[in-house]
């Protein structure tokens, strides 16, 4: 398993529009893909459960992959969050 904790930087934290860019760039990958917040954790291929977690801007998240190529799914998704300015 491989994780890595980065901070929510969109100005509405992770809801809707950013939320929705989440899911599809987990969703591109075979392992499996959750986030976690204040200590709930939440398959991040699914656009309820990132939306259920209500992460406001400026908060610390982990995310974690594990299974067949964990380490460049991850990459792959913080890549894509950092271009749409969702992480820092």
């Amino acid at each position: 398993m491989k994780d890595i904790q980065v901070v929510v930087i969109d100005p509405v934290g992770l809801h809707a529009r950013p939320a929705t860019v989440a899911v599809n760039a987990a969703s591109k990958c075979k392992c499996k893909v959750t986030v976690s917040f204040k200590g709930r954790t939440v398959d991040m291929k699914s656009i309820m459960g990132v939306m259920s977690l209500g992460i406001p801007t400026q908060s610390e998240i982990t995310l974690a992959c594990d299974g067949d190529d964990e380490e460049n799914a991850l990459n792959t998704i913080v890549e894509t969050l950092r271009a749409q300015k969702v992480i820092e």
